[in-house]
């Protein structure tokens, strides 16, 4: 189980961080996504990298209900579509994840002007999931709160007109 005082790395850079074509990419992204450091985009390629790791497992196993649950678990983090396949679980990105984080959603739904004010609006408490205020901009969004996704009823901006 481990030591509650010493948690685990939830990320792996990469292998030669010094490639340009890999710099240039993670800047991109970075860029695009509104990302505070390259830590940020680790986890998600971290997080994609496990959930493919366990997708390629499952298809040289025979057991089919592990498979389901595997599909369900990512149609309910709104990645998959319904009825998916594990040949979709392997060809999932990280800009896949990317696009179901907090902040992509607020900027997405245009409570927010620019992916960088969406952050801030995070951070400072501004948005809300349905009525729990959620100060982390890296929470993924699920398929059934993502139209709960909206300013706080404490927030100023909950009193302001729409512009």
């Amino acid at each position: 189980m481990g030591d509650p005082k010493r948690q685990r790395k939830k990320w792996r850079g990469p292998r030669h961080p010094w490639r340009r074509e890999v710099l240039q990419q993670e800047l991109e992204l970075l860029g695009k996504y509104g990302l505070r450091n390259k830590h940020e985009l680790w986890k998600a390629k971290y997080i994609i990298e496990k959930i493919r790791y366990q997708a390629r497992r499952l298809l040289a196993m025979a057991d089919e209900e592990r498979r389901c649950q595997l599909i369900e678990k990512l149609v309910k983090m709104n990645l998959l579509p319904p009825g998916a396949t594990l040949d979709d679980v392997l060809s999932l990105t990280v800009n896949d994840l990317l696009e179901r984080r907090l902040q992509t959603v607020v900027y997405r739904k245009g409570l927010a002007k620019t992916i960088h004010q969406a952050r801030q609006l995070i951070t400072h408490g501004h948005i809300a999931i349905g009525d729990q205020v959620v100060s982390c901009p890296g929470y993924i969004v699920g398929r059934d709160e993502e139209d709960k996704v909206c300013y706080s009823p404490r927030s100023v901006y909950a009193s302001l007109p729409p512009s």
